[in-house]
C-alpha cells in the first residue's frame, strides 16, 4: 500500500493505494454507480463502517489492550535502560 499526506484547508487526508483484483474493482465501481457516490467516498463509508465493527468487538479490544501493554512495557524498559 502507499500512502502520502496531503493537506486539504484545515483538515488533513493521507492519500493511499490499494490494489483490488479485477473482479472486486468492478463491484466497488457497480456500487458506486447505483448509489451515485464516487467510488472513493463507497471505500470511505466501508471503512468507517469496519473499523466502528472493530471498536466494539471484544476481540479486537482485548488484542488492542493487548498491544498497549506490550508498548507502554517497551518505553518503560527504554527509559530506565537510558537512565543507568
Amino acid at each position: 500500500m502507499v500512502a502520502s499526506w496531503q493537506t486539504s484547508g484545515m483538515q488533513s487526508v493521507k492519500a493511499m493505494t490499494i490494489r483490488l483484483s479485477a473482479e472486486q474493482a468492478e463491484q466497488l465501481e457497480t456500487v458506486a454507480n447505483v448509489d451515485d457516490q464516487p467510488v472513493s467516498e463507497v471505500i470511505r463509508a466501508a471503512i468507517a463502517e469496519h473499523i466502528q465493527r472493530r471498536k466494539v468487538d471484544d476481540k479486537f479490544q482485548d488484542g488492542l489492550k493487548n498491544r498497549i501493554e506490550r508498548a507502554q512495557k517497551l518505553l518503560d524498559s527504554s527509559t530506565v535502560a537510558r537512565r543507568e
